[in-house]
């Protein structure tokens, strides 16, 4: 159960490239055009200071309200869900399970069996989820100020194209899901987004940091460890200590030995506080964790040296994941259809 080599997959997979995989991809909600219709402006067709007509040839009142043809209000789009005060709408939710109804089909499912109308139930609430965070990411693009361009979306759709053999090529695959170029596109665009985001929030994980070499004895129970701690007391040597009793594994024949590592790493964060806690010589008293109970002691100190590479990906998918959260946890979210299997 090594502590600092427990290394996180990446977080983000909320769009998946277009025409490369056949299932639904988060597609970033378009809105629906809704005609604007403004009141009909009666005009005495009189400019200037010409005279208006008499009573006794002026249209009576009753006509001339007739022939005004009455403005019909259009019907207001019906909404899936308001992200932020931004509507996803139902019609582009619908779009997305049919497109995955599609999927089902090329894979050989057919979406009316009880299987895939199992699988569609199941992906309702991953689907809406998946436009839902589309909508966060590209709000907080454009508050970061983070642009992508028609020009870099168009040079991706073409190595697309290329990868199909030519357009009619593409098109036709992209057919077969339910797909057209023009959603596509958008689809590309919202992939470039998300990837400019993590990008973004990824560069600001530090490359240099303050790390802690450290070593640590790890036992089932609170008693054996206090057993421990006291021999400890009296002077007994940590590492011969660790290769006796310690229950890690990965570190016990070095003599718990964890090397050097940044904050942010660890699988128990209770180590972690403890060690940055310490100076070097120093150990701790009994420290109780989801894995059991440790015993820590600080070799030395650096506060300034290079993380390595593979903490450094950690730290950024850390960063990535918990700036997924803290977008959803801020966020205003209004669903309005049913989404429960």
């Amino acid at each position: 159960m090594p502590l600092d080599r427990n290394v996180r997959p990446a977080v983000w997979s909320t769009i998946i490239l277009v025409g490369l995989l056949v299932l639904v991809t988060a597609c970033a909600p378009v809105p629906t055009a809704v005609p604007a219709h403004s009141e009909s402006e009666s005009s005495s067709g009189n400019p200037g200071n010409e005279e208006v007509e008499s009573s006794a040839t002026a249209l009576p009142a009753e006509s001339s309200t007739a022939s005004v043809p009455t403005t019909v209000p259009s019907p207001t789009p019906a909404l899936a869900a308001r992200v932020n005060g931004q509507p996803i709408y139902q019609a582009d939710y619908e779009r997305q399970l049919a497109r995955y109804q599609a999927s089902l089909a090329a894979q050989g499912i057919d979406p009316n069996s009880p299987e895939g109308q199992q699988k569609v139930a199941q992906q309702r609430e991953w689907i809406l989820n998946m436009m839902i965070e589309q909508v966060l990411t590209e709000q907080a693009a454009e508050a970061a100020d983070l642009v992508v361009s028609d020009q870099e979306v168009d040079a991706y759709m073409e190595s697309l194209i290329a990868e199909y053999g030519g357009r009619e090529a593409f098109e036709a695959r992209l057919a077969e899901v339910g797909d057209t170029y023009e959603s596509a596109w958008r689809e590309v665009r919202a992939e470039l987004i998300g990837s400019a985001m993590t990008q973004y929030i990824a560069e600001s994980v530090p490359t240099v940091a303050e790390h802690v070499h450290a070593r640590h004895i790890l036992v089932d129970t609170q008693e054996e460890a206090e057993r421990i701690l006291a021999q400890l007391q009296a002077g007994a040597d940590f590492g011969e200590l660790a290769r006796m009793y310690s229950q890690d594994a990965s570190t016990r024949e070095n003599g718990g030995d964890l090397g050097f590592f940044p904050r942010g790493v660890l699988v128990a964060p209770e180590v972690e506080d403890a060690a940055f806690a310490l100076q070097p010589g120093q150990f701790s008293g009994v420290i109780p964790s989801v894995l059991g109970y440790h015993i820590v002691q600080v070799v030395e100190r650096d506060p300034a040296r290079p993380v390595n590479q593979q903490n450094l990906d950690m730290l950024k998918n850390r960063k990535i994941q918990e700036w997924i959260e803290t977008m959803w946890a801020q966020a205003q979210i209004e669903r309005f259809v049913e989404t429960a299997p």
